[in-house]
């Protein structure tokens, strides 16, 4: 196969002279050499105890681009192999993300359960080399005797039982004999072995637990480090590609599959996604969860796909951002400036504009007929011509956002007050004539003259004005709820040691500000769940699934703007 750059021929000749990075300098050279035959066959095998989150986003796309850019395969595999941390409903998720996604496994979804019986056949072969054994110490036992780093583990007293003791209490452990924990099948490596891995690794344990496809079938499940490189050469993956925390288990990985002489893949570790002002482990995401921290896994505070997707963000723009922070050898962490970036590049190519105005006051044009209604052209994205226009409803009675009036303004602030002139987006020119205030001194109404020389927001006799603010019309307007989502932690590394506390004490208590009374255009009520707007002059929002056609929900995606700059500044 001809080897290019780059996944598309269209690509622009910036992205068609790249330099490869180095998983696919590492592919290009097996494809030259001949090795795997010049296929290339990779996989995203995700454990089914719990929802994903951006870091695997990054391994799915890395891992399906390099089956894509080197005509190759993709299968989406379940490591299911504890039953006691896995659900359907974690299963089903996986695969809706990973299919929003754009990763296509077509026929090759499958399941580590799948393969139990030839895992258990393989490891009575290992018994059967003497390479495997079964041992009485419990699980404390094995943590206590394994050693330190200068001092090597201590050999089981069981490490020497004859091959027939060994097949033979192995088999009486899958046929459920034995009590839950009482016993396990270790390999026969090295106690001294300087890594740890290596020193005699459990390989079954008994486990009596239902199975989300397996039932009660089994009474011993294997552990990830015995199954996990079995499936991939069971499967004929060629490249497996994984974080550098399976850097130090990729030895006990090689050991198994050389002293079985089964098919051996390559295996490959990147750098993980480390994101700044988030957490990343799935154990701490579900303790969120369940603690009430947020609104369920698909919080659009989450780093999970499946918030980011509720928060409005595009697999385009997960892309994008996958594409900017690259493929790197070393971890490192990626400032959440760089994601948000990256969506707010995506949406504002795409995204339709719409006003809305979320903290409204009343705007009364004075000299505007009482009964009159008109239709203004709006432009629906700058961005693409092909989006054309819409028609927005224009009164007497508009509303706008509140801190665009200011009755005693300084000397650059070009909104609205007393004598300034302003644009309407889309509208007229109006000068300020004044305000209304309630008994407490609060404005409660703005009133302005309108110029009907000026309609569609230009001048005839070529003045100009310095600002626009946006409106929508009184009579028309749709009652929306707008929900502020900000970053959920308010220090960079919730993480870090070094912080005092549980990371669950830097939690932004401003993560959530919700308006219950913003007012946006009409345009709106055909608006599709998940669907994506910019509203004028205040941000990048998603229709939210708790939408009703009483009351429009809006999640803020991304300001059109970091904020998050100052604030890292002062």
């Amino acid at each position: 196969m001809e080897l290019k750059p780059t996944t598309n021929e269209t690509n622009e000749s910036s992205e068609a002279t790249r330099s490869l990075h180095f998983i696919e300098q590492i592919i290009v050279a097996d494809e030259k050499s001949g090795r795997f035959g010049g296929q290339v066959h990779t996989r995203f095998p995700p454990e089914p105890n719990g929802y994903l989150h951006i870091g695997h986003a990054k391994s799915i796309l890395l891992n399906y681009g390099m089956a894509k850019e080197f005509g190759g395969k993709f299968n989406l595999r379940f490591d299911d192999t504890n039953p006691a941390k896995e659900d359907v409903e974690y299963v089903e998720s996986i695969k809706e993300d990973v299919k929003w996604l754009g990763a296509e496994w077509e026929d090759r979804l499958f399941f580590a359960s799948d393969y139990f019986e030839q895992m258990y056949e393989l490891a009575i072969r290992l018994i059967e080399k003497g390479k495997a054994y079964v041992c009485d110490l419990t699980a404390d036992q094995i943590r206590e005797t394994r050693g330190t780093p200068t001092v090597p583990g201590t050999p089981s007293p069981w490490r020497d039982r004859s091959v027939e003791e060994n097949l033979d209490l192995f088999r009486r452990m899958r046929d459920g004999e034995f009590p839950d924990g009482s016993k396990t099948l270790r390999a026969k490596i090295d106690m001294a072995s300087p890594n740890f891995n290596l020193r005699d690794p459990v390989m079954y344990r008994i486990v009596r637990a239902e199975h989300h496809r397996q039932g009660n079938k089994w009474n011993i499940y294997p552990m990830y480090d015995w199954a996990h490189g079995l499936e991939d050469s069971i499967e004929g993956i060629t490249h497996s590609i994984c974080t550098l925390e399976f850097e130090n288990h990729r030895p006990l990985y090689d050991w198994f599959l050389d002293e079985l002489g089964v098919y051996h893949p390559q295996q490959i570790e990147f750098a993980r996604l480390n994101l700044t002002y988030a957490v990343m482990s799935k154990r701490k995401l579900l303790e969120l969860v369940k603690t009430g921290c947020v609104d369920g896994w698909d919080d659009p505070r989450m780093p999970t796909i499946c918030g980011l997707r509720r928060r409005g963000y595009t697999p385009e723009s997960l892309r994008i951002f996958c594409k900017t922070i690259g493929v790197a050898k070393f971890n490192s962490t990626v400032d959440a400036t760089v994601l948000e970036n990256s969506v707010r590049e995506d949406l504002n190519k795409i995204a339709a504009r719409r006003m809305a105005v979320l903290d409204p006051i009343k705007l009364v044009i004075d000299n505007y007929p009482d009964d009159k209604r008109e239709t203004l052209a709006a432009i629906n994205n700058p961005e693409n011509e092909a989006d054309g226009e819409r028609e927005v409803p224009f009164s007497k009675t508009l509303y706008i956002e509140r801190d665009d009036f200011m009755e005693d303004a300084p000397k650059k602030y070009f909104r609205l007050t007393p004598g300034a002139e302003v644009r309407l987006r889309y509208a007229y020119y109006v000068t300020c004539k004044g305000c209304v205030k309630d008994e407490n001194g609060n404005v409660v109404e703005v009133h302005c003259d309108y110029d009907p020389e000026t309609r569609g927001g230009q001048s005839a006799d070529g003045r100009k004005v310095r600002g626009t603010i946006h409106w929508v019309d009184a009579s028309s307007a749709l009652d929306a709820e707008v929900r502020l989502y900000d970053r959920l932690f308010n220090v960079p590394n919730p993480d870090d040691p070094q912080n005092a506390g549980d990371y669950k004490d830097y939690i932004n208590p401003d993560s959530l500000k919700i308006v219950e009374s913003a007012k946006v255009e009409p345009a709106l009520a055909d608006a599709k769940i998940e669907d994506r707007f910019q509203f004028e002059r205040v941000g990048y929002f998603a229709l939210d699934k708790n939408s009703t056609s009483e009351k429009l929900v809006f999640n803020r995606t991304a300001s059109l703007r970091d904020s998050w700059s100052k604030v890292a500044k002062k």
